[in-house]
């Protein structure tokens, strides 16, 4: 993985002293709150409800070991004991005192982490596929790309103030897994009839208030010119961008107000001065930064274990956590293990410090002492042998980390909801654990299927509702916590925009919500077909008739129902 050179080591450094000096001036009250908001807003500090939080950047998703067990123990001596994972693949600490901030951000700064750019109206975390290097579908591992942007990215001067704060997701993969098409700048490696690496570009995607699928701006960008075209598209964005309202002020709102082809033209336009310019990446520097990503000294091992398979064979749980939890590896014999957050019980993303020293631990036995981070808000070991699946199981399972549950009902992905954050209508965190109590019967889960559910408290989606086969949102409904939900929503190389079936539900009624959802969905399959195939196919208004009684018109606007 990337390790810090003499520039990222003194940024990150010379950051953490500068920022000591505006928190000791904020405490001394020579900093009104106003003033030093985006002092701590560049440093990914936010205030919530009961406290400050950090948010912790984990770029596209990768740490090391060394890395976690900082982690644990930043949660252990500053927080409660436990750190939140989220769907953009950092972490976030939700209990924390001013003052110790500035301590918090040198004890990251030792492991080679930092806050910076996880706030405020910049170019924030690049997000990759949690498989990136791994996956047997991938052209070309995107990392060292995803490494290229975040150090061009990294207080950069011109887009330090952009109208709004800015998301870029890349994979190199054919199945999209890092949802790039709800990104304001998507990325996914192609081929051309040559042979040639390249980009396919979309941008204005995003979730928020009005979801909108990103629109393709060029089918094949040569991988040369990734740097000089982004920053066209970003200056486009700096220079037109709406700041006078907060709610238009995303990319996705400037490239609908004056239409793709306008855009298109606009970015054409400024990518001429820069194309072939100074910002033109070269085969050295491409290659410099790809040795940090080499692949790891895998053994040339068989492709079955017959020992694994007599195991499979004897022992039902562990056979389900394998089919559940354990996914492909392009190297034979190696697979990737996502380790669950979502044990019933547990706030979805979240895991407790001791955990965190243990999957470190896990990490340095079974996997070169690197994990990932994963949009789902869950864990992965990239790099397990077949032989150390079963010891590697019972470790994770006596730590609640062995849910097999990936991909079924109880894995929701869920922001922090009213429990922390200042901007939610609704709490989150309450509800999705009385589904996953309801849903816990894992028979049960596994008829039932794959079944994305994804919760949000508020309508800035940070869990994405939008894209879930069954989307959650908390709204504000004449001062009391009401729920929405939305069907048919979907990431991959196909996304959709789930569909709100109709009024709105308490949170006591959500969970009876899901179970009469799903009874829908049960009469109503056919030949095993997976949830989503099925609202395909019939549509919503059968859900709506067991809902309501009647089919329910509606109309969405701004991510809410308008109109029934």
């Amino acid at each position: 993985m990337y390790r810090y050179d003499h520039y990222d080591k003194t940024i990150v450094t010379e950051r953490v002293v500068q920022f000591r000096d505006q928190v000791k001036r904020r405490l001394a009250g020579e900093l009104t709150d106003e003033a030093f908001r985006p002092l701590r807003v560049q440093n990914g500090l936010y205030k919530q409800l009961h406290a400050y939080m950090l948010r912790v950047a984990v770029p596209y998703g990768l740490l090391s070991s060394t890395q976690l067990r900082k982690l644990a123990h930043i949660a252990r001596k500053y927080d409660r004991g436990y750190g939140h994972f989220t769907t953009r693949q950092n972490i976030q600490f939700n209990w924390l005192q001013l003052e110790a901030v500035p301590d918090i951000l040198d004890e990251l700064a030792q492991v080679e982490m930092h806050g910076i750019q996880t706030a405020g109206n910049c170019i924030r975390n690049i997000s990759a596929d949690q498989f990136a290097g791994i996956a047997s579908d991938e052209l070309v591992d995107p990392r060292p790309f995803a490494e290229i942007l975040r150090q061009w990215s990294t207080f950069h001067p011109e887009f330090a103030h952009l109208p709004r704060k800015f998301k870029l997701a890349i994979t190199g993969a054919q199945e999209d897994r890092a949802v790039t098409a709800l990104h304001d700048i998507g990325l996914t490696v192609r081929k051309n009839s040559e042979g040639d690496i390249g980009f396919r570009v979309s941008v204005g995607g995003g979730m928020g208030r009005v979801p909108v699928i990103g629109s393709v701006i060029c089918e094949f960008l040569p991988w040369p010119h990734l740097l000089t075209y982004v920053e066209a598209v970003l200056r486009v964005y700096n220079q037109f961008g709406y700041r006078d309202n907060l709610y238009a002020s995303r990319i996705k709102v400037l490239v609908k107000a004056i239409g793709m082809e306008k855009f298109t033209e606009a970015v054409e336009k400024e990518w001429q001065p820069l194309k072939d310019g100074p910002g033109t990446l070269t085969h050295e520097e491409v290659t410099r930064v790809a040795a940090h990503f080499e692949p790891h000294p895998y053994e040339k091992l068989p492709t079955t274990d017959p020992q694994l398979e007599e195991r499979k064979q004897n022992d039902k749980a562990f056979a389900n956590w394998i089919r559940r939890n354990v996914k492909p590896h392009r190297v034979p014999g190696y697979n990737a293990v996502v380790l669950s957050l979502k044990k019933p019980g547990v706030p979805p993303g979240d895991a407790t410090a001791d955990q965190m020293d243990l999957i470190a631990d896990l990490a340095d036995r079974y996997s070169f002492g690197e994990l990932r981070t994963t949009h789902e808000q869950n864990l992965v070991l990239a790099d397990v042998q077949n032989k150390d699946l079963y010891e590697l199981w019972q470790q994770a399972e006596a730590a609640r980390l062995a849910t097999p549950n990936i991909g079924l009902l109880t894995d929701i992905i869920c922001c922090p909801g009213a429990d922390y954050c200042i901007m939610p209508n609704a709490k989150s965190i309450p509800v999705a654990l009385e589904i996953a109590e309801r849903f816990k019967n894992m028979d049960e889960l596994n008829d039932i299927g794959e079944l994305e559910v994804n919760f949000s408290g508020c309508l800035n989606s940070c869990a994405h509702h939008h894209v879930g086969h069954i989307g959650i949102i908390g709204i504000n409904k004449d001062g009391q916590e009401q729920y929405t939900v939305s069907l048919g929503g979907a990431q991959g190389n196909q996304p959709v925009l789930g569909r709100i079936i109709g009024p709105w539900f308490s949170g006591k009624e959500i969970p009876d919500v899901l179970e009469r959802i799903i009874a829908v969905y049960r009469r109503e399959r056919q030949n095993g077909e997976r949830f989503i195939d099925t609202v395909r196919r019939i549509g919503i208004e059968p859900f709506q008739v067991h809902l309501y009684g009647t089919a329910v018109r509606t109309q969405q606007k701004t991510g809410v129902l308008t109109h029934v």
